[in-house]
């Protein structure tokens, strides 16, 4: 495997292990993630390179090189192929079937849980596979090549919500809660509202706190996943008085020299700026409890096994121990996850335009005109290089951000910019 990974070197030095993915299923997960663990750190498991390559590599790269962001390791490149495997297997055969009925498989949910893909960063003894979001971001974007629904839903049950648990969940949350969302348990974030889509925290769902719980009130729109979820994770306001308290800023230009400017901040002239996301505070509930009533599904164009729901909550009585973090954290909570999530969508949407390119090629083979396979056309071909060339520079700004984010360094510009142009590319994609 000269210049390769080689899965062949991986076995032979960590073991002999037996991958069937469909006789180990979550096992697999777990095992990968136990080898990435004990080799300390993403790229500690190194290929064999041939004496000629490594010797090349050696003069080539200094000490200080860093890994390309699409460079893989074998613990990588072997979650890509089970996914693979299991998309192809599993997914594929009930694609049409899920999109023209508009609902998700009903063994679907369970087979994936069973894979090991709802709790791939969750810590293993909560039942996770304790793995890195990068390889969160693989597993969205293999799946997203054979079907965006299921893909999706693997994707905001991942990077919102079992995040946001394990980040500002208590042990005892972390023990009830996401033990459930690891291994059986499909969840929901409830953010928007009627009134506040992009404008996410206008809310006016709200907690009003009644001796040792809090009645929740109000309405959530196109919740993903809300048909089928078993947990809610919910954003309302605590105290709607915080939000009417205002803070004063003033903003002057001084000139400072050669038409070069800055904003300094002073007490006169001061506008009012509302904080409207004091308050805010982030829940974690039963889904099927009492007072919770699902809408009806939206018909979609696209995405359509994956739920989208209005979620009303009337009267529902839950325990203080219910709220994540502490009371008016919820839009800290809320923006973090979001920031993460930006990721993930892009993880989605590149495995999406790749999914629509391995099927197009095929057939550009196929197809004749003239006598010869439309693939050998110039205007055709040109086409193609274009996509590819974008589809490749929106995967490498999904994986430098995901790489980041796993380093500990600021992700949120990037992960903004990996959101965007993979989305563009692939709408381009996908239409042409």
């Amino acid at each position: 495997c000269s210049g390769t990974w080689s899965s062949e070197w991986w076995l032979s030095n960590v073991g002999k292990l037996s991958f069937d993915l469909f006789e180990q299923k979550g096992k697999m997960i777990r095992c990968i993630s136990r080898v990435s663990r004990a080799s300390a750190g993403i790229y500690a498991l190194k290929p064999r390179w041939s004496n000629a390559v490594g010797r090349s590599r050696s003069r080539s790269m200094s000490m200080s090189a860093r890994p390309a962001a699409t460079e893989w390791s074998d613990d990588e490149v072997m979650l890509r192929d089970m996914v693979k495997r299991f998309a192809a297997k599993e997914v594929a055969p009930l694609v049409s079937k899920m999109d023209r009925e508009g609902k998700m498989d009903g063994g679907m949910l369970k087979q994936l849980f069973e894979a090991g893909f709802m709790g791939i960063e969750v810590e293993d003894k909560y039942g996770g596979g304790e793995m890195s979001f990068t390889q969160t971001c693989i597993v969205v974007e293999e799946l997203a090549k054979v079907d965006a629904s299921v893909s999706l839903v693997v994707d905001i049950h991942n990077t919102l919500n079992n995040r946001v648990v394990e980040r500002w969940g208590t042990d005892s949350q972390k023990s009830k809660w996401l033990s459930q969302m690891a291994t059986t348990s499909l969840s929901s974030f409830c953010l928007s509202e009627a009134s506040s889509g992009s404008d996410a925290f206008a809310l006016k769902t709200t907690a009003k706190q009644k001796g040792d719980h809090y009645i929740l009130n109000g309405s959530k729109m196109w919740i993903s996943n809300a048909a089928e979820a078993d947990v809610f994770i919910l954003f309302a306001t605590v105290d709607q008085s915080l939000r009417l308290k205002s803070f004063k800023i003033s903003l002057i230009v001084r000139s400072i020299s050669h038409s070069k400017y800055a904003w300094h901040l002073t007490e006169n002239r001061a506008h009012s700026l509302y904080l409207r996301h004091k308050g805010i505070t982030a829940f974690i509930l039963d889904a099927r409890q009492p007072g919770v009533h699902i809408g009806k599904k939206e018909d979609k164009l696209g995405i359509r096994a994956s739920s989208t729901c209005e979620v009303r909550f009337d009267d529902v009585k839950v325990a203080k121990d219910a709220v994540l973090g502490s009371p008016g954290e919820g839009y800290r909570i809320a923006i973090e996850a979001l920031n993460e999530g930006r990721i993930g969508i892009g993880a989605q949407m590149i495995g999406l335009a790749q999914g629509a390119l391995d099927v197009a090629l095929p057939f550009l083979k196929e197809r004749k005109q003239f006598g010869r396979p439309i693939s050998e056309f110039q205007g055709l071909q040109f086409q193609v290089a274009e996509a590819c060339a974008e589809l490749e520079a929106a995967k490498v700004l999904v994986y430098n951000a995901a790489r980041l984010k796993d380093s500990g360094a600021p992700f949120v510009k990037e992960a903004a910019v990996a959101k965007l142009i993979s989305s563009k590319t692939s709408e381009k994609v996908a239409s042409k």
